[in-house]
C-alpha cells in the first residue's frame, strides 16, 4: 500500500497527508481499531485487480481509467489512515 512519502506528489494526497498526520499518534484506541476496520471488501479488490491487469496491458477504456485512478486516490487515503491508527496503537501498548 501506498506511503505518506509515496503519494505525495499530487496536489490532492499533500493535502490529505497535511491533514491525516500520519505520524501522529493521538487517536484513542478504540477509534484507532475502528478506522483499521475500513477496508474494500472482496468485490472491490477483484475489481481493481481487474482495472490493474488491463493498465498493465494498456488496455482500460476512458471511463476505467478514471476508476482506476479513483481507486487509487480512496486506497491512497484509507493507507494514511491505517497508518495513523496503528501508530496510535502502538503507543497504547
Amino acid at each position: 500500500m501506498a506511503t505518506e512519502s509515496q503519494i505525495t506528489h499530487t496536489g490532492d494526497a499533500r493535502i490529505l497527508a497535511r491533514l491525516i498526520r500520519a505520524n501522529d499518534d493521538n487517536l484513542p484506541a478504540a477509534e484507532a481499531r475502528a478506522l483499521l476496520n475500513i477496508r474494500f471488501d472482496s468485490r472491490e479488490l477483484i475489481r481493481i485487480h481487474e482495472l490493474v491487469t488491463k493498465n498493465q496491458d494498456d488496455a482500460l477504456t476512458p471511463a476505467e481509467k478514471a476508476d482506476l485512478e479513483s481507486y487509487l486516490r480512496v486506497s491512497a487515503f484509507v493507507d494514511l489512515i491505517h497508518a495513523k491508527a496503528r501508530r496510535s496503537l502502538k503507543k497504547h501498548h
